[in-house]
C-alpha cells in the first residue's frame, strides 16, 4: 500500500508540474509573447538538466576548496564557454541583445563575498536552491523563502553600496571588438581551467569532470544560449526572487515608493506589472517545474525526512545572506559569474574571486549547524 501511495504522489506532482507549465505557457501565448513561452520552456529544460546531472556549483566549489577536486568546477567553465560563443558576439553586434555587465567596486566585492558564505550554509546557490526545491527538498524551500526576503533587503541596501564608488563596467568586446572579445573570453576560461587543474594535480586530487558534469555542462550551456536568444540577455535567477519578495511585501502593506532601487525603471516596471512580464521569473518558474517533473518521474518525490532544526537554521541564514549578497553583487553564480564571464565582462571573474573566500568561511561555519565540511 505504501509503495502504491508513493507512486500516486509521484504521478500527482508530475501532473501538477506539467499542468502548471502548460498554463503558464498558455497565458503568455494568449498575451502575444511567444518569446516568454520559450523562456519558460528553457527554464523547464534547465530544471531537468540540473537535477538529472546533479549539477551543483555549491558542492563542486566546496570539493575544490576542501579536497582539491576540480571536475565540477571545470564543468561549470564548460557551461560558460558554450554560452560565450553566442553571447559575446551577438550582444556586441545585435542592438536588441545585451550582455550581463556590472560596475566594479565595493558593492560587487561585498555582495559576492557574502553570497559565498550563504551558499555554503544553505548548501545551494541561486540555481541550486531553485532546482532542489523543485525536486522536493523542504529544506531548500526554506532557503528559497529567506532568499527572497534577503533579496528585498539587498534591494534597499544597493543604492548605498553603489555610493561607495567604483568604476564603469569593463567589457572585452568594447576594447577588442566582438570576435577579439570572444577570443579573450575563451582564453581567460582556458587559463582558469589550466590553473584549477594544476591546483588539483598539486593536491593529488581528480581534475577530470565526470560524465554527468560533461553531459550536463553541454546541455546547460546550450540551454543558456536558448534563454539568451529568447530573452535578449543572459540567463539570470535572483532578480526574480527579488521581485517575488517585493510583491509579497507590498501585498502585506510595505511601501516601496521611497526606495531608490524600486524607482529605477527596470525594478519599478517589474514590481508594477505581472511576474509573467519578468524574464527572470519566467525561467525561474520553468526551472522549478522542470525539476519537479524530473524528480517525480524518476524517484520518490519528497520522500526524505526533514533535517534537524540546526540544518534548517543554516538554510534560512544562508538564504538571507545569498539574497542580500546577490543584490549587492549584481547576481548569483549564474547571473554574475556565468552570465558575466560569458558576456566578456570583467566583473564576472571578480565576482568569482570574491565569492571563493566567502565559501571558505561558509565551509568553516557549516559544522556549527551540524553540516559536514565536505
Amino acid at each position: 500500500p505504501d509503495a502504491r501511495a508513493g507512486v500516486g504522489i509521484d504521478r500527482l506532482f508530475l501532473a501538477l508540474a506539467l499542468a502548471a507549465t502548460a498554463i503558464l505557457i498558455a497565458l503568455v501565448l494568449l498575451d502575444g509573447h511567444p518569446a516568454s513561452a520559450a523562456l519558460i520552456l528553457g527554464g523547464f529544460g534547465l530544471g531537468i538538466a540540473f537535477l538529472k546531472a546533479e549539477f551543483s556549483f555549491t558542492a563542486s566549489w566546496r570539493r575544490f576548496l576542501t579536497r582539491g577536486e576540480a571536475g565540477g568546477l571545470l564543468g561549470g567553465l564548460l557551461v560558460i564557454a558554450i554560452a560565450a560563443l553566442a553571447i559575446v558576439p551577438v550582444a556586441a553586434l545585435v542592438p536588441k541583445y545585451g550582455g550581463a555587465i556590472a560596475p566594479l567596486g565595493p558593492s560587487l566585492l561585498i555582495g559576492a563575498f557574502v553570497f559565498g558564505i550563504g551558499m555554503q550554509l544553505a548548501n545551494g546557490c541561486g540555481s541550486g536552491t531553485l532546482y532542489t526545491a523543485g525536486g522536493g527538498s523542504g529544506r531548500m524551500l526554506i532557503a528559497l523563502v529567506f532568499f527572497m526576503a534577503g533579496s528585498v533587503f539587498g534591494s534597499l541596501s544597493l543604492p548605498s553600496a553603489l555610493a561607495l564608488g567604483g568604476v564603469d563596467p569593463i567589457l572585452a568586446a568594447d576594447y577588442l571588438g566582438p570576435w577579439g572579445g570572444l577570443a579573450a573570453t575563451l582564453a581567460s576560461l582556458v587559463l582558469a581551467a589550466a590553473l584549477i587543474a594544476a591546483i588539483a594535480k598539486r593536491r593529488g586530487a581528480s581534475f577530470t569532470p565526470s560524465r554527468n558534469f560533461v553531459v550536463g555542462g553541454i546541455a546547460i550551456g546550450l540551454l543558456c544560449v536558448a534563454v539568451f536568444v529568447a530573452g535578449g540577455h543572459p540567463w539570470s535567477v535572483t532578480f526574480g526572487y527579488t521581485v517575488w519578495g517585493a510583491k509579497i511585501a507590498s501585498a502585506l502593506g510595505v511601501d516601496f515608493s521611497q526606495a531608490a532601487f524600486w524607482q529605477w525603471p527596470g525594478p519599478k516596471h517589474a514590481l508594477a506589472e505581472s511576474v509573467l512580464s519578468d524574464t527572470s521569473s519566467l525561467t525561474d518558474f520553468g526551472m522549478l517545474f522542470g525539476a519537479m517533473a524530473a524528480a517525480a518521474a524518476s524517484k520518490p518525490f519528497a520522500a526524505t525526512a526533514w533535517p534537524p532544526v540546526k540544518s534548517l537554521l543554516a538554510a534560512a541564514l544562508g538564504g538571507l545572506l545569498m539574497g542580500w549578497g546577490a543584490r549587492l553583487g549584481f547576481g548569483c553564480n549564474i547571473g554574475a559569474f556565468v552570465g558575466g564571464v560569458a558576456s566578456g565582462s570583467l566583473h564576472g571573474w571578480i565576482w568569482f574571486a570574491a565569492a571563493l573566500p566567502g565559501c571558505l568561511i561558509g565551509i568553516r561555519l557549516r559544522p556549527l549547524f551540524g553540516l559536514s565540511r565536505e
